[in-house]
């Protein structure tokens, strides 16, 4: 009995395995290269299922969401949450995709200056920039104002920004620089090996931490009061009592509703997948120092689920019994 019990779970698994090479999976993922890698990951873990996986489409964060939740694509592996609470929302939220377990945690955000003009001016919260003098120790442009390296238009934290600046009473003191994030930022990397002040936002994971160490080379600042836009409730002060203006994000995997609905095994994969924060720090300071290429972002990918080879395996079990 044991025997044909065995027999016809394995059968039931060829079966499975048979029914997922006739699907196929198109993922989307952000113009940001560092993103790639969570993609890969579940792209790859996808294929061993028996999925047909098309390479990911690039898209920017709007048109990512628009994208799953009309079934154009079929997952993301970049929803910030709370950061991204619009886009989802806005997209049809619960009733067009499905959202189970947590990719990723610990993803914090901010504002950063250099340690030196920090310790040099005693300058511990964005809010002392409303006084003229030091905010003009962060001009990069002669006009008097502190330059704050910011995000992309579009990004979720640009809402956040803009929405403290004024409510702080920044908007005469600070300009956000706006454009090309990965442009903006070497720039400020090359003012403070330049031994200038500057004054930045960033997230983690991101390699600009690894390259500007928090504590060493520069200092988080911490904002007067929470202050999120409308729509944003939330509470952003820290467990340490630290409150550096955002919500302390969760990233997980976004998929279509009805894909999910009809595909039980990737969706327990979407849910059970977990990738810790610093392993996503690791490979992006490896992208940072040249291995950048798609077949290096492959290798990385690689690399970790042959080194998590008991973790990935009970994933894929756990998705294969999925009814």
């Amino acid at each position: 009995m044991k025997a044909i019990t065995q027999g016809m779970t394995l059968g039931c698994l060829l079966l499975s395995t048979a029914a997922m090479a006739g699907v196929t999976v198109q993922p989307i993922q952000s113009t940001l290269p560092e993103e790639a890698f969570q993609t890969l990951l579940v792209s790859k873990l996808l294929s061993e299922l028996g999925y047909d996986v098309k390479p990911a489409k690039e898209a920017d964060y709007n048109v990512g969401y628009a994208s799953v939740a009309s079934g154009d694509a079929t997952f993301l592996a970049f929803n910030w949450d709370p950061l991204h609470k619009d886009k989802y929302e806005k997209t049809g939220g619960d009733t067009k995709f499905y959202r189970k377990g947590i990719y990723v945690t610990g993803a914090a955000q901010g504002y950063l200056i250099d340690k030196v003009t920090a310790d040099k001016y005693g300058i511990t919260n964005i809010a002392q920039l409303k006084d003229p003098k030091l905010a003009a120790l962060f001009d990069s442009d002669g006009d008097g104002k502190a330059d704050l390296a910011g995000c992309n238009p579009g990004w979720g934290c640009e809402m956040v920004i803009n929405h403290q600046l004024k409510t702080y009473g920044l908007a005469q003191t600070v300009t956000h620089q706006q454009g090309n994030y990965a442009a903006i930022i070497a720039d400020t990397i090359t003012r403070f090996k330049e031994q200038k002040p500057v004054l930045y936002y960033t997230w983690t994971p991101y390699w600009v931490s690894g390259e500007l160490v928090p504590g060493k080379d520069v200092v988080w600042l911490e904002v007067p009061y929470t202050a999120l836009p409308e729509g944003r409730e939330g509470d952003t002060q820290l467990a340490n009592g630290k409150n550096y203006g955002f919500e302390m994000n969760t990233m997980h995997i976004v998929a279509n509703k009805g894909f999910a609905e009809a595909n039980p095994s990737a969706a327990k994969l979407f849910a059970e997948m977990k990738l810790p924060i610093n392993d996503i720090n690791v490979q992006n300071g490896l992208m940072k120092q040249g291995q950048n290429k798609p077949a290096d972002i492959e290798r990385h990918a690689d690399a970790w689920l042959k080194g998590h080879k008991d973790l990935v395996n009970d994933w894929l079990t756990r998705a294969r019994a999925a009814k």
